[in-house]
């Protein structure tokens, strides 16, 4: 009897290692079918836009040839937008997470606001860019500016920003703020100089992707209507203005084949500014990570 059971055990133990190692199987081959199209799609861009990525492509205004052809408004648009997206979206984004998490009563009301805000983060981007249209552009007659399209751009990433920072705040443990209330720490202080340098890599993280997702959206601002050439620089806030992914799209959808090749470029240079800035945003949250 005792020689049958431990048949039994090892029938069984054999059956759940060959699960196990289908299932193990299936996710490598998932995991390297899309890192296969990744490099895939990363060699093409590369390829068809490195001939046209110059210093005269990063200086030079649009044109209706594309050897002629540059980025320079582009660049610098999608630079005046994130610098009104980042600090609007985060500041309002983590003192929402703040309120929530630290001195909202947990009922209803706020389970049902928590329901909507998870939600929104789950919106198609083109109703913000209606909502952006009705409320910036029209109402407060911002028109085409800058501040108008970073603006809709920090509706479209608040709900992930308070989502990922209410995360974070939650992740501290209770014990540090027992500790400093202990000390005779406010709330106030508790929060500024316990939770919140606790919580900032998670936030930092968030951010990254949420800003990520801003720089590269389309339909907003084809929505607001943000023109895709322009010959001059904007020179403020309320300057009419292009940014990199409608410049891209202009060149993909033209019928020559050697903008999509400027495209391509284009590409490459939304990717290095992406790189750029998650770069900077890694560092600040490593930097907190090893201080906390």
């Amino acid at each position: 009897m005792r020689y049958i059971d431990d048949t039994v055990v090892m029938k069984r133990m054999k059956s759940r290692l060959r699960k196990n190692n289908g299932w193990k199987t299936l996710f490598l081959i998932a995991t390297l079918f899309a890192l296969l199209c990744l490099v895939i799609l990363l060699y093409r861009i590369v390829s068809q836009g490195i001939g046209y990525l110059d210093w005269d492509f990063i200086t030079s205004f649009a044109s209706r040839f594309a050897d002629k052809a540059g980025i320079l408004p582009a660049l610098v648009g999608s630079l005046y937008m994130m610098a009104v997206v980042a600090p609007v979206s985060i500041i309002l984004g983590v003192a929402t997470a703040i309120y929530l998490e630290e001195y909202a009563k947990k009922n209803k009301f706020t389970d049902f606001i928590q329901m909507n805000i998870s939600n929104l983060a789950g919106v198609p981007s083109i109703v913000f860019g209606l909502l952006g249209l009705t409320i910036f552009a029209r109402a407060l007659a911002l028109g085409t500016s800058i501040l108008a399209a970073g603006l809709t751009m920090s509706l479209l990433i608040l709900p992930v920003i308070i989502v990922a920072a209410q995360e974070a705040i939650r992740a501290v443990p209770q014990d540090q703020r027992e500790a400093s209330y202990g000390m005779g720490a406010t709330k106030w202080q508790t929060i500024t100089r316990v939770v919140l340098p606790s919580a900032i890599p998670g936030i930092l993280t968030g951010s990254i992707l949420a800003l990520s997702r801003a720089i590269g959206e389309t339909a907003p601002l084809v929505v607001l209507g943000i023109p895709v050439i322009l010959q001059f620089l904007p020179d403020g806030l309320l300057s009419t203005f292009t940014a990199l992914p409608m410049q891209i799209y202009e060149w993909a959808k033209r019928p020559q084949e050697e903008f999509l090749y400027v495209a391509s470029a284009g590409i490459i240079v939304l990717m290095i500014l992406l790189v750029i800035m998650n770069s900077i945003a890694i560092f600040i949250r490593n930097k907190f990570q090893k201080r906390y």
